[in-house]
Protein backbone atom coordinates (compact mmCIF):
# COMPACT_ATOMS: atom_id res chain seq x y z
CA UNK A 1 0.00 0.00 0.00
CA UNK A 2 0.90 3.26 -1.07
CA UNK A 3 2.34 5.23 2.41
CA UNK A 4 0.27 8.25 2.11
CA UNK A 5 -2.52 5.87 1.68
CA UNK A 6 -1.69 4.16 4.94
CA UNK A 7 -3.58 5.77 7.52
CA UNK A 8 -6.95 6.61 7.80
CA UNK A 9 -8.27 10.56 7.64
CA UNK A 10 -9.02 10.27 11.43
CA UNK A 11 -5.54 8.76 12.21
CA UNK A 12 -4.34 9.46 15.81
CA UNK A 13 -0.45 8.79 17.29
CA UNK A 14 -2.20 7.98 20.56
CA UNK A 15 -3.23 5.04 22.22
CA UNK A 16 -6.41 2.99 20.95
CA UNK A 17 -7.35 2.68 24.69
CA UNK A 18 -8.04 6.38 24.85
CA UNK A 19 -10.77 6.32 22.82
CA UNK A 20 -12.92 5.11 25.81
CA UNK A 21 -11.02 6.27 28.34
CA UNK A 22 -8.49 9.03 27.75
CA UNK A 23 -5.85 10.52 30.27
CA UNK A 24 -7.63 12.91 33.13
CA UNK A 25 -5.17 15.25 34.80
CA UNK A 26 -6.05 14.31 38.43
CA UNK A 27 -7.94 16.86 40.89
CA UNK A 28 -7.31 20.08 41.47
CA UNK A 29 -6.83 20.19 44.85
CA UNK A 30 -3.94 22.02 46.44
CA UNK A 31 -0.76 20.65 47.07
CA UNK A 32 -0.95 18.87 50.61
CA UNK A 33 1.73 19.94 53.19
CA UNK A 34 2.33 16.76 53.99
CA UNK A 35 1.61 13.26 53.26
CA UNK A 36 1.57 9.66 55.32
CA UNK A 37 2.43 8.45 51.62
CA UNK A 38 3.62 9.82 48.78
CA UNK A 39 3.59 7.79 45.53
CA UNK A 40 5.49 8.90 42.31
CA UNK A 41 3.79 7.85 39.12
CA UNK A 42 0.24 6.74 38.73
CA UNK A 43 -0.08 4.33 36.74
CA UNK A 44 -0.96 0.30 37.54
CA UNK A 45 2.31 -0.01 40.00
CA UNK A 46 1.28 3.68 42.10
CA UNK A 47 -2.16 2.78 41.91
CA UNK A 48 -2.12 -0.28 43.08
CA UNK A 49 -0.30 0.81 45.95
CA UNK A 50 -1.60 3.97 46.57
CA UNK A 51 -5.40 1.83 46.81
CA UNK A 52 -3.85 0.35 49.74
CA UNK A 53 -2.54 2.80 51.80
CA UNK A 54 -5.26 5.12 51.42
CA UNK A 55 -7.67 2.34 52.42
CA UNK A 56 -5.89 1.78 55.33
CA UNK A 57 -6.33 5.39 56.57
CA UNK A 58 -3.36 6.94 55.53
CA UNK A 59 -2.93 10.51 53.85
CA UNK A 60 -1.98 9.28 50.21
CA UNK A 61 -0.57 11.54 47.71
CA UNK A 62 -0.07 10.14 43.52
CA UNK A 63 1.31 12.50 41.66
CA UNK A 64 2.75 12.22 37.99
CA UNK A 65 4.61 14.15 35.78
CA UNK A 66 2.35 13.78 32.70
CA UNK A 67 -1.71 12.90 32.42
CA UNK A 68 -2.86 10.80 34.71
CA UNK A 69 -2.60 7.35 32.70
CA UNK A 70 -0.25 8.94 29.96
CA UNK A 71 2.32 6.44 30.33
CA UNK A 72 3.29 2.82 29.81
CA UNK A 73 0.11 1.57 31.64
CA UNK A 74 -2.46 2.83 28.67
CA UNK A 75 -0.05 2.32 25.65
CA UNK A 76 0.29 -1.63 26.25
CA UNK A 77 -1.34 -4.13 24.34
CA UNK A 78 -3.69 -5.38 27.18
CA UNK A 79 -2.19 -9.11 27.61
CA UNK A 80 -1.90 -10.23 31.67
CA UNK A 81 0.48 -13.67 31.26
CA UNK A 82 1.82 -15.15 34.09
CA UNK A 83 4.77 -12.14 33.91
CA UNK A 84 8.43 -14.34 34.43
CA UNK A 85 10.09 -14.36 31.33
CA UNK A 86 13.11 -16.85 32.26
CA UNK A 87 12.07 -20.74 32.59
CA UNK A 88 13.02 -22.75 36.02
CA UNK A 89 16.03 -23.96 34.90
CA UNK A 90 17.30 -21.03 34.03
CA UNK A 91 16.42 -19.31 37.36
CA UNK A 92 17.05 -22.14 39.47
CA UNK A 93 21.05 -21.85 38.53
CA UNK A 94 20.98 -18.15 39.43
CA UNK A 95 19.13 -18.65 42.64
CA UNK A 96 18.55 -22.22 43.89
CA UNK A 97 15.52 -24.48 44.02
CA UNK A 98 13.58 -22.53 46.80
CA UNK A 99 13.74 -18.97 45.89
CA UNK A 100 13.53 -19.79 41.83
CA UNK A 101 9.92 -21.33 43.53
CA UNK A 102 9.44 -18.37 44.90
CA UNK A 103 9.57 -16.25 42.09
CA UNK A 104 7.55 -18.39 39.87
CA UNK A 105 4.78 -18.88 42.52
CA UNK A 106 4.43 -14.73 42.64
CA UNK A 107 4.02 -14.47 38.70
CA UNK A 108 1.43 -17.45 39.16
CA UNK A 109 -0.05 -15.13 42.47
CA UNK A 110 0.35 -11.68 39.41
CA UNK A 111 -2.08 -12.97 37.15
CA UNK A 112 -4.36 -14.55 40.00
CA UNK A 113 -4.35 -11.16 41.97
CA UNK A 114 -5.87 -9.05 38.45
CA UNK A 115 -8.48 -11.42 38.18
CA UNK A 116 -9.81 -11.28 41.40
CA UNK A 117 -9.12 -7.63 41.74
CA UNK A 118 -11.39 -7.36 38.54
CA UNK A 119 -14.19 -9.49 40.23
CA UNK A 120 -14.14 -7.62 43.55
CA UNK A 121 -14.04 -3.98 42.43
CA UNK A 122 -16.14 -5.03 39.65
CA UNK A 123 -14.07 -2.97 37.10
CA UNK A 124 -15.61 -3.08 33.57
CA UNK A 125 -12.28 -3.37 32.05
CA UNK A 126 -13.03 -6.31 29.28
CA UNK A 127 -10.88 -8.64 31.64
CA UNK A 128 -11.33 -12.62 30.25
CA UNK A 129 -9.27 -15.18 30.21
CA UNK A 130 -9.06 -15.95 26.43
CA UNK A 131 -5.96 -17.96 26.48
CA UNK A 132 -2.40 -16.93 24.49
CA UNK A 133 -1.15 -18.87 21.01
CA UNK A 134 2.86 -18.70 20.92
CA UNK A 135 3.60 -19.43 17.16
CA UNK A 136 6.65 -21.22 16.49
CA UNK A 137 8.19 -19.00 13.36
CA UNK A 138 10.66 -21.74 12.70
CA UNK A 139 10.12 -25.41 12.01
CA UNK A 140 12.65 -26.41 15.05
CA UNK A 141 11.52 -24.21 17.47
CA UNK A 142 8.31 -25.98 17.38
CA UNK A 143 9.66 -29.03 17.95
CA UNK A 144 11.24 -27.17 21.20
CA UNK A 145 7.67 -25.91 22.32
CA UNK A 146 6.99 -29.75 21.87
CA UNK A 147 9.10 -31.14 23.87
CA UNK A 148 8.69 -28.04 26.39
CA UNK A 149 4.60 -29.35 26.51
CA UNK A 150 5.42 -32.73 27.21
CA UNK A 151 7.50 -31.85 30.46
CA UNK A 152 4.92 -30.57 33.51
CA UNK A 153 5.93 -27.67 34.71
CA UNK A 154 7.93 -27.84 37.89
CA UNK A 155 5.33 -24.91 39.68
CA UNK A 156 2.59 -23.66 37.52
CA UNK A 157 -0.09 -25.95 36.19
CA UNK A 158 -0.20 -24.50 32.59
CA UNK A 159 -2.66 -26.96 30.90
CA UNK A 160 -0.43 -26.17 27.72
CA UNK A 161 -0.73 -27.88 24.75
CA UNK A 162 0.47 -27.77 21.46
CA UNK A 163 -1.19 -26.99 18.03
CA UNK A 164 0.21 -28.56 15.02
CA UNK A 165 0.57 -26.43 11.75
CA UNK A 166 -1.78 -28.51 10.20
CA UNK A 167 -4.56 -28.28 12.55
CA UNK A 168 -3.50 -24.12 12.56
CA UNK A 169 -6.39 -22.66 10.72
CA UNK A 170 -8.35 -23.66 13.64
CA UNK A 171 -6.32 -21.28 16.13
CA UNK A 172 -4.75 -18.45 13.49
CA UNK A 173 -5.42 -17.78 9.35
CA UNK A 174 -1.94 -17.02 8.53
CA UNK A 175 0.61 -19.86 7.00
CA UNK A 176 3.38 -17.81 8.43
CA UNK A 177 3.95 -20.63 11.79
CA UNK A 178 5.00 -23.87 12.02
CA UNK A 179 2.07 -24.59 14.72
CA UNK A 180 2.17 -23.36 18.33
CA UNK A 181 1.71 -23.66 22.20
CA UNK A 182 -1.73 -22.72 23.67
CA UNK A 183 -1.63 -21.22 27.13
CA UNK A 184 -5.48 -21.06 28.26
CA UNK A 185 -5.22 -19.60 30.97
CA UNK A 186 -3.59 -16.00 29.84
CA UNK A 187 -6.12 -13.53 29.74
CA UNK A 188 -6.88 -9.89 27.49
CA UNK A 189 -7.95 -6.83 29.80
CA UNK A 190 -8.53 -3.19 27.98
CA UNK A 191 -5.16 -1.24 28.92
CA UNK A 192 -7.34 2.15 29.38
CA UNK A 193 -10.37 0.77 30.85
CA UNK A 194 -8.42 -0.98 33.47
CA UNK A 195 -6.53 2.11 34.76
CA UNK A 196 -9.60 4.51 34.47
CA UNK A 197 -11.12 1.81 37.01
CA UNK A 198 -8.35 1.34 39.45
CA UNK A 199 -8.35 5.49 39.46
CA UNK A 200 -11.84 6.05 40.46
CA UNK A 201 -11.18 3.42 43.25
CA UNK A 202 -7.67 5.10 44.70
CA UNK A 203 -10.48 8.56 44.55
CA UNK A 204 -12.98 6.90 46.12
CA UNK A 205 -10.37 5.88 49.01
CA UNK A 206 -9.59 9.24 49.49
CA UNK A 207 -6.14 9.77 47.49
CA UNK A 208 -5.19 13.17 46.07
CA UNK A 209 -3.89 12.70 42.84
CA UNK A 210 -2.47 14.99 40.66
CA UNK A 211 -1.17 14.98 36.84
CA UNK A 212 1.00 17.30 35.66
CA UNK A 213 3.09 17.67 39.17
CA UNK A 214 7.15 15.83 38.33
CA UNK A 215 8.73 15.03 41.28
CA UNK A 216 12.00 17.02 41.18
CA UNK A 217 13.92 15.73 44.05
CA UNK A 218 13.41 13.03 47.22
CA UNK A 219 15.71 14.60 50.56
CA UNK A 220 15.39 12.04 53.37
CA UNK A 221 14.99 14.01 56.42
CA UNK A 222 14.34 12.45 60.57
CA UNK A 223 11.45 11.61 60.43
CA UNK A 224 10.42 10.70 56.48
CA UNK A 225 11.17 12.61 53.13
CA UNK A 226 10.50 15.66 51.88
CA UNK A 227 9.55 15.19 48.16
CA UNK A 228 9.85 18.50 46.21
CA UNK A 229 7.66 18.63 43.15
CA UNK A 230 6.78 21.17 40.37
CA UNK A 231 3.99 22.45 42.46
CA UNK A 232 5.88 22.69 45.76
CA UNK A 233 7.08 20.27 48.59
CA UNK A 234 5.18 17.77 50.24
CA UNK A 235 6.62 16.28 53.88
CA UNK A 236 5.83 12.05 53.60
CA UNK A 237 6.15 9.67 56.54
CA UNK A 238 7.00 7.12 53.08
CA UNK A 239 7.20 7.21 49.74
CA UNK A 240 6.91 5.16 46.87
CA UNK A 241 9.17 5.21 43.23
CA UNK A 242 6.47 3.58 40.71
CA UNK A 243 8.28 4.91 37.52
CA UNK A 244 9.51 1.83 35.84
CA UNK A 245 10.18 2.83 32.22
CA UNK A 246 10.25 6.51 32.55
CA UNK A 247 12.40 6.78 35.74
CA UNK A 248 15.13 8.99 35.52
CA UNK A 249 17.56 11.16 37.81
CA UNK A 250 14.97 11.32 40.48
CA UNK A 251 15.79 7.97 41.53
CA UNK A 252 19.48 7.02 40.63
CA UNK A 253 19.20 3.85 42.03
CA UNK A 254 16.74 2.86 40.05
CA UNK A 255 17.59 4.63 36.91
CA UNK A 256 21.15 2.97 37.06
CA UNK A 257 19.18 -0.62 37.25
CA UNK A 258 16.11 0.16 34.58
CA UNK A 259 16.31 0.16 30.62
CA UNK A 260 13.69 2.07 29.00
CA UNK A 261 12.59 0.14 25.46
CA UNK A 262 10.45 1.86 23.75
CA UNK A 263 7.32 -0.76 22.39
CA UNK A 264 5.07 0.47 19.52
CA UNK A 265 1.48 -0.84 18.75
CA UNK A 266 -1.12 -0.14 15.79
CA UNK A 267 -4.27 -0.29 15.69
CA UNK A 268 -5.93 -1.32 11.93
CA UNK A 269 -9.06 0.76 11.33
CA UNK A 270 -12.50 -1.62 12.20
CA UNK A 271 -12.32 -4.44 9.44
CA UNK A 272 -14.98 -6.67 7.77
CA UNK A 273 -16.49 -9.48 10.22
CA UNK A 274 -16.21 -12.25 7.84
CA UNK A 275 -11.89 -11.23 7.23
CA UNK A 276 -11.54 -10.94 11.23
CA UNK A 277 -13.36 -14.38 11.90
CA UNK A 278 -11.32 -16.63 8.92
CA UNK A 279 -7.96 -14.71 10.50
CA UNK A 280 -8.64 -14.44 14.24
CA UNK A 281 -10.77 -17.43 14.65
CA UNK A 282 -10.71 -17.12 18.80
CA UNK A 283 -10.04 -14.37 20.70
CA UNK A 284 -6.38 -15.57 22.02
CA UNK A 285 -3.89 -13.01 22.86
CA UNK A 286 -1.05 -13.75 20.44
CA UNK A 287 2.86 -13.61 20.83
CA UNK A 288 5.75 -15.64 18.66
CA UNK A 289 9.23 -17.01 19.26
CA UNK A 290 11.26 -14.55 17.62
CA UNK A 291 13.33 -12.42 20.13
CA UNK A 292 11.95 -9.08 18.87
CA UNK A 293 8.99 -10.01 19.83
CA UNK A 294 5.51 -9.69 18.16
CA UNK A 295 2.22 -9.57 20.33
CA UNK A 296 -0.92 -8.62 19.08
CA UNK A 297 -4.99 -9.04 19.62
CA UNK A 298 -7.93 -8.42 18.30
CA UNK A 299 -9.53 -5.11 20.17
CA UNK A 300 -11.90 -6.32 22.76
CA UNK A 301 -15.14 -5.74 19.66
CA UNK A 302 -13.39 -7.54 17.45
CA UNK A 303 -13.30 -5.15 14.94
CA UNK A 304 -9.61 -3.79 14.76
CA UNK A 305 -6.24 -5.76 15.33
CA UNK A 306 -3.88 -4.48 17.56
CA UNK A 307 -0.54 -5.00 16.65
CA UNK A 308 2.69 -4.30 18.19
CA UNK A 309 6.20 -4.70 18.63
CA UNK A 310 10.23 -3.39 18.71
CA UNK A 311 10.73 -2.35 14.82
CA UNK A 312 13.45 0.06 15.14
CA UNK A 313 17.17 0.19 16.14
CA UNK A 314 16.54 3.07 18.16
CA UNK A 315 13.39 5.33 19.18
CA UNK A 316 11.35 6.79 16.11
CA UNK A 317 7.99 8.51 16.08
CA UNK A 318 4.56 6.31 16.10
CA UNK A 319 4.08 7.44 12.33
CA UNK A 320 7.84 6.01 11.12
CA UNK A 321 7.07 3.14 13.58
CA UNK A 322 3.64 2.26 11.71
CA UNK A 323 4.73 1.52 8.39
CA UNK A 324 7.72 -1.06 9.41
CA UNK A 325 4.68 -2.09 12.12
CA UNK A 326 1.89 -2.97 9.58
CA UNK A 327 4.72 -4.17 7.28
CA UNK A 328 5.31 -7.07 9.50
CA UNK A 329 1.37 -7.34 10.46
CA UNK A 330 1.06 -8.37 6.67
CA UNK A 331 3.86 -10.58 6.49
CA UNK A 332 2.23 -12.89 8.69
CA UNK A 333 -1.35 -11.82 7.25
CA UNK A 334 -1.26 -10.98 3.58
CA UNK A 335 -4.93 -10.39 3.65
CA UNK A 336 -4.33 -7.16 5.69
CA UNK A 337 -2.30 -5.37 3.15
CA UNK A 338 -5.02 -2.92 2.58
CA UNK A 339 -5.94 -2.85 5.84
CA UNK A 340 -5.32 0.96 6.98
CA UNK A 341 -3.92 2.15 10.24
CA UNK A 342 -6.48 4.00 12.56
CA UNK A 343 -3.75 4.50 15.53
CA UNK A 344 -0.20 4.24 16.23
CA UNK A 345 1.54 5.42 19.31
CA UNK A 346 4.23 3.89 21.68
CA UNK A 347 5.25 3.31 25.67
CA UNK A 348 8.31 3.17 27.22
CA UNK A 349 8.81 -0.23 29.44
CA UNK A 350 11.11 -1.04 31.90
CA UNK A 351 13.47 -3.43 31.24
CA UNK A 352 16.18 -5.16 33.55
CA UNK A 353 19.79 -6.75 33.03
CA UNK A 354 17.98 -9.89 34.53
CA UNK A 355 14.51 -9.60 32.93
CA UNK A 356 13.19 -9.93 36.29
CA UNK A 357 10.89 -7.47 37.69
CA UNK A 358 12.17 -6.15 41.27
CA UNK A 359 10.60 -4.14 44.45
CA UNK A 360 12.11 -3.37 47.60
CA UNK A 361 12.50 -1.04 50.32
CA UNK A 362 15.24 1.20 52.29
CA UNK A 363 14.33 2.59 55.35
CA UNK A 364 10.73 3.40 54.07
CA UNK A 365 11.67 4.09 50.60
CA UNK A 366 9.67 1.94 48.61
CA UNK A 367 9.92 1.02 44.68
CA UNK A 368 8.74 -1.59 42.31
CA UNK A 369 9.30 -1.32 38.91
CA UNK A 370 11.42 -3.75 35.97
CA UNK A 371 8.40 -5.41 34.11
CA UNK A 372 10.23 -6.50 31.06
CA UNK A 373 7.16 -6.34 29.25
CA UNK A 374 4.64 -7.60 30.87
CA UNK A 375 4.04 -5.12 33.54
CA UNK A 376 -0.01 -5.26 33.25
CA UNK A 377 0.34 -8.33 35.79
CA UNK A 378 2.92 -7.61 37.67
CA UNK A 379 3.12 -4.40 38.11
CA UNK A 380 -0.43 -4.56 39.97
CA UNK A 381 0.23 -7.15 42.19
CA UNK A 382 3.99 -5.94 43.06
CA UNK A 383 2.50 -2.88 43.63
CA UNK A 384 -0.06 -3.96 45.54
CA UNK A 385 2.55 -6.18 47.77
CA UNK A 386 4.87 -1.62 48.42
CA UNK A 387 1.15 -0.44 49.01
CA UNK A 388 0.31 -3.53 51.80
CA UNK A 389 3.69 -2.86 53.30
CA UNK A 390 4.30 0.52 53.39
CA UNK A 391 0.67 0.37 55.44
CA UNK A 392 2.07 -1.70 57.43
CA UNK A 393 0.19 -5.02 56.84
CA UNK A 394 3.14 -7.13 54.29
CA UNK A 395 5.22 -8.26 56.57
CA UNK A 396 6.63 -11.10 54.58
CA UNK A 397 9.12 -10.31 51.99
CA UNK A 398 8.18 -10.64 48.23
CA UNK A 399 10.50 -12.69 46.70
CA UNK A 400 11.36 -9.56 44.21
CA UNK A 401 13.06 -7.86 47.21
CA UNK A 402 15.21 -11.28 47.99
CA UNK A 403 16.79 -11.47 44.51
CA UNK A 404 19.77 -8.99 43.79
CA UNK A 405 18.68 -5.94 41.11
CA UNK A 406 21.86 -5.81 38.67
CA UNK A 407 23.38 -3.11 36.83
CA UNK A 408 26.35 -2.92 34.79
CA UNK A 409 29.31 -0.62 34.70
CA UNK A 410 29.21 2.59 33.07
CA UNK A 411 24.91 2.30 32.58
CA UNK A 412 23.33 5.11 33.94
CA UNK A 413 20.22 5.32 32.37
CA UNK A 414 20.58 5.78 28.87
CA UNK A 415 20.99 2.43 26.67
CA UNK A 416 23.57 2.75 24.34
CA UNK A 417 23.54 -0.54 23.64
CA UNK A 418 20.08 -1.11 22.38
CA UNK A 419 20.77 -0.18 18.83
CA UNK A 420 23.28 -3.35 19.11
CA UNK A 421 21.25 -5.45 20.51
CA UNK A 422 18.13 -5.30 18.17
CA UNK A 423 20.61 -6.15 15.66
CA UNK A 424 21.87 -9.36 17.06
CA UNK A 425 18.73 -10.45 17.88
CA UNK A 426 17.59 -9.82 14.24
CA UNK A 427 20.06 -12.13 13.23
CA UNK A 428 19.32 -14.80 16.17
CA UNK A 429 15.80 -14.42 14.68
CA UNK A 430 16.57 -15.17 11.19
CA UNK A 431 18.16 -18.54 11.79
CA UNK A 432 15.76 -19.33 14.78
CA UNK A 433 18.83 -19.03 17.70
Amino acid sequence: MDRDALFTSDFKTTPYWWEASPPMRGTEAKLPADADVVVIGAGYTGLNAALQTAREGLSTLVIDAEEIGGGCSTRNGGQVSTSIKPGFATLKRRYGDELTRGVLEEGQASLDYVAQLVADEGLDCDFREVGRFHGAHMPHLYAKLEEECRVPHPVWKTDAYTVSKSDMAAELGTEAYHGGVVYPHHCSIDAGKYHAGLLARVLAAGAVVKGHCSAVSIERTRPGFIVTTAKGAVRAGKVIVATNGYSGPLAPYQQRRIIPIGSYVIATEELAPDLVDRLFPTDRILSDTRKLVYYYRLSPDRKRVLFGGRVSLSETDPRKSAVKLHRSMTALFPELETARISHSWMGFVGYTFDTLAHCGEDDGLYHAMGYCGSGVGMASYLGMRMGAKAAGRERTPSAFERIAFPTRPLYSGNPWFLAPSVLVYRMRDRFGV
